[in-house]
């Protein structure tokens, strides 16, 4: 009950699938309360969790969290639910996804759709004729069979079909201009209007309040990490909210000072009048996507409803919301169709579908749809804040909706996600995407949308950011860069005669053969790399031990010392892998991935915050630039440059040291993810040229070059090194990794995780990370690929490369544990073709660190 002005206002909900709104309902008796006084909210004025926006998405969220059992959801829609981008979208809804996770929640929103009516009694318009991608190159037909292999290990269907079945299911094709098609049974298409109603129905049902006109005004958090949502119509004190307000994601957000790089997208879609030869059809046509021409297709009623993805040049971002807001009023209105944008499309999809030349228009949409830079959603908790959580940037909110509200409300209520999203992580992005940038992409993203798909992807637009390490320049024009969380970082580098420049392909490509050059430089003699993407923290103060061994499954290092260590959820999931350092007693240096900066910063704020840890946390990301020199002769490069002992014994692998090479103060770990001997410098960004320049100096009569991250993940998977991301993430426990040397089950700190992961040992486990090589041509395993044995999907790969010391392809891979066994042979799946693999013991070549070991041994004994 909140009190404004002389009137007692009550919450009043109606019968299931109407709109909730305030209403009074008498005068204000709280103690104390006048008439003619404004109270301020009383102590019950309180909500578990409110979730910001009545669109798709957040009412989704609304009736998950409900359904699971969480009592106090209250949702606050500003004007009317559907508001926005959610009353105007095609509706189409699909299983296909060209990201392996991404794929779960298409798959959780169907299988929602399907039984929301049933469940609420509210109609959804729910259509399931399938849906088909059509190929009409050879480069589609290929990356049709790319995605092929990289679903059979999921639940979905999908297959691969020819012409003749794709006029089956779209009999109004010119079908002389298909090669193939990729079809998905179960797709179709949903009224948005009813589907969000029955979502509202089924809230409530389950508990849920939704209030509408309720605009939040302010949001303030407290001391205990808790929020007030302030509205004309009083103050709620919540313990968590849900930003999902779709494009004004912004103007919530900067209520407490975020720029979400999201910004709306004019999308336009037309509607014809009735088709005759559509409604003389006796089923509904399948939904098409004409890939080359960059539209989609469905029938509406007796008509067609056309869709284009516009060129980039051609698309309009509706960039003046970004910078001025979104103008106060705007909720169910349109933009002013533009048919001279899409008229290219239009042309295109009259000639592959002749009876749209003979169709009437009847109706042009076009309306705001948000677009994030890379065209993913921001899903999940925000770091820099507590219990701040996002639902925004959805390109494609009604497919999103269901599987998205199911994800968010898991995570809340169980304390980690139901499976690895990082790729929808709100934190992959920082400063680094402003606004010119977030334009740039938004427009890239929005005019490729239906451009193939390579593995190895890079886009171009808006690039570089204001993130540049100290030896950009030196580097830019000798290498093909790629794009890391705003960093540019080199992939490999060109030499005279090189076929230069970004060419992808699903085979192997310009790059092949300089890669296998820079994995023979770091084998036989020294390379240098520039690892400045990696996110760096400092953690220190006086619980910051105890912070970091609740925290990590592994002991903490000694002063000097370095290792690596594990972040686990509380069910012994991984949520991350880290280098830490102790630098000096209680002052810790921790390294992760470049695309984890912000997920890893924000669970271990999170955990110091909720446990009350008196910590002082850093991230010094930016400030710090980092070098690894690698190689049988990296002692001897830098050696030159400094008075330090670096032999084995005066500088011992993984212990750190601060020294100077050539007068530069510089720290340095003996460590190398190529597994030869190496270092890794940490030095100021702004003497990181200097660095550089004088080990290249210095290096000269060592054979000294540059290599690229390509070589180092080749050199890494010879030596067995598992990725965050790929061998081990959320959806995967250490042991089942083969992280076993990490994990100290009997060390006496409580780590997250710790109690999880003793149970999953009792168990045992059923599956376990192989170590398999492939028999292949002119292509190699990149990671989720599909593994088979007799004629059945056994598992997947995680990450694969071509290991030029072998001559053959490698890759890591899960399988049964009755399949994990030395010798025995599988079959992985690379394009529509089975290729002959076998599990191999692991590593296939020994680490620098253990081959020096053997040769002592073998000295002393002889």
């Amino acid at each position: 009950i909140w009190c404004p002005g002389t009137q007692r206002v009550n919450w009043l909900g109606v019968e299931a699938g109407k709109v909730s709104v305030l209403r009074p309902v008498g005068v204000c008796t709280r103690s104390g309360c006048r008439r003619d006084s404004c109270c301020e909210p009383s102590a019950d004025d309180t909500a578990e969790t409110v979730i910001i926006g009545g669109g798709c998405v957040g009412v989704s969220v609304a009736y998950h969290l409900a359904k699971g059992g969480m009592k106090d959801v209250v949702l606050l829609e500003k004007t009317e639910l559907t508001a926005g981008s959610t009353w105007h979208a095609a509706g189409l809804t699909t299983y296909y996804h060209p990201g392996i996770n991404v794929k779960k929640v298409h798959y959780d929103s169907i299988k929602l759709y399907e039984t929301l009516e049933a469940e609420t009694g509210q109609a959804v318009g729910l259509h399931t004729p399938g849906s088909v991608r059509i190929a009409a190159t050879a480069a589609r037909v290929d990356e049709m069979r790319y995605q092929m292999t990289r679903t059979h290990w999921h639940v979905t269907e999908q297959y691969m079909i020819g012409p003749e079945k794709v006029l089956e299911l779209f009999p109004l094709l010119d079908i002389n201009k298909v090669l193939a098609g990729l079809y998905t049974p179960g797709d179709g298409h949903i009224d948005p209007y009813s589907l969000t109603m029955a979502l509202a129905a089924g809230a409530r049902m389950y508990g849920a309040q939704i209030y509408n006109p309720a605009p939040v005004t302010s949001l303030s958090p407290t001391a205990d990490g808790k929020w007030d949502v302030q509205t004309p119509h009083g103050t709620i004190r919540a313990n968590r909210i849900v930003n999902a307000t779709g494009f004004w994601a912004r103007e919530v957000g900067k209520m407490i000072g975020f720029d979400h790089p999201t910004i709306p997208v004019h999308h336009q879609y037309v509607v014809t009048a009735t088709v005759p030869e559509v409604k003389a059809l006796k089923k509904e046509l399948a939904v098409i996507r004409d890939l080359e021409a960059s539209y989609y297709l469905r029938q509406e009623r007796d008509g067609l409803l056309f869709g284009p993805y516009e060129k980039m040049e051609k698309m309009k971002l509706q960039d003046s919301w970004v910078r001025e807001g979104v103008p106060p009023g705007f909720g169910k209105e349109l933009f002013e169709s533009d048919l001279d944008r899409i008229m290219e499309h239009v042309e295109m999809a009259m000639e592959m579908v002749p009876v749209l030349k003979k169709a009437d228009i009847i109706n042009v949409v076009s309306g705001p749809i948000t677009y994030t830079p890379d065209l993913l959603p921001m899903v999940g908790p925000h770091q820099g804040v507590r219990n701040y959580w996002a639902a925004v940037g959805f390109g494609y909110g009604v497919i999103h909706a269901g599987g998205i509200g199911k994800f968010l409300s898991d995570w809340i209520r169980n304390g980690e996600p139901p499976y690895d999203l990082i790729e929808c992580d709100p934190n992959r992005y920082g400063r680094w995407a402003d606004v010119p940038f977030m334009c740039a992409k938004a427009r890239e993203s929005y005019g490729f949308n239906n451009v193939v798909g390579y593995p190895k992807e890079e886009r171009f637009a808006g690039r570089p950011t204001y993130r540049l390490s100290g030896v950009y320049e030196l580097l830019n024009d000798k290498a093909s860069m790629g794009f890391h969380a705003g960093w540019e970082q080199p992939h490999w580098f060109y030499k005279p005669g090189d076929d230069v420049g970004y060419k992808p392909s699903f085979r192997r490509t310009n790059w092949f053969g300089p890669v296998g050059r820079e994995c023979k430089l770091v084998m036989e003699k020294v390379g240098v790399i520039d690892l400045t993407p990696f996110a760096k923290f400092i953690v220190k103060g006086k619980d910051s031990q105890k912070l970091l061994d609740r925290l990590f499954a592994n002991n903490m290092p000694k002063v000097g010392l370095t290792n690596i260590s594990h972040m686990l959820t509380p069910a012994g999931r991984v949520f991350a892998e880290v280098t830490i350092t102790q630098l000096t007693p209680g002052e810790f240096l921790l390294i992760t991935g470049s695309g984890s900066e912000g997920h890893d910063l924000r669970w271990i704020e999170d955990e110091a915050a909720n446990g009350g840890y008196d910590v002082d946390i850093s991230n010094i990301t930016d400030d710090v630039g980092v070098l690894g020199i690698a190689g049988p002769n990296s002692r001897n490069v830098l050696q030159k440059l400094t008075d330090e002992d670096l032999s084995d014994g005066g500088f011992k692998f993984l212990h750190c040291k601060s020294i100077k090479l050539a007068g530069i103060p510089v720290r340095a770990i003996r460590i190398s993810y190529t597994g030869e001997l190496g270092w890794e410098l940490y030095i100021d960004q702004k003497n990181m040229a200097a660095v550089y320049q004088a080990m290249m100096e210095a290096g000269q009569d060592q054979g000294i070059d540059n290599f690229g991250t390509y070589a180092m993940n080749s050199l890494r998977l010879e030596k067995g090194f598992r990725g965050w991301g790929a061998e081990m993430n959320c959806d995967t426990n250490p042991l089942e990794a083969g992280l076993d040397y990490f994990i100290k089950l009997n060390k006496p700190s409580d780590f997250i995780g710790k109690a999880a992961l003793q149970e999953i040992k009792a168990k045992g486990l059923r599956r376990k990370l192989s170590y398999i090589t492939l028999d292949t041509d002119d292509i190699d395993p990149e990671g989720n690929e599909t593994v088979w044995y007799n004629g059945k999907v056994v598992g997947n790969t995680t990450s694969g490369a071509y290991s030029y010391s072998s001559q053959q392809s490698l890759a890591f891979a899960y399988l049964p544990l009755d399949l994990c066994s030395v010798g025995q042979k599988v079959e992985v799946e690379l394009l529509g073709r089975k290729y002959p693999a076998m599990v191999i013991q692991e590593p296939l070549v020994l680490t620098e660190p253990t081959r020096t070991r053997l040769q002592k041994k073998a000295k002393s004994k002889a």
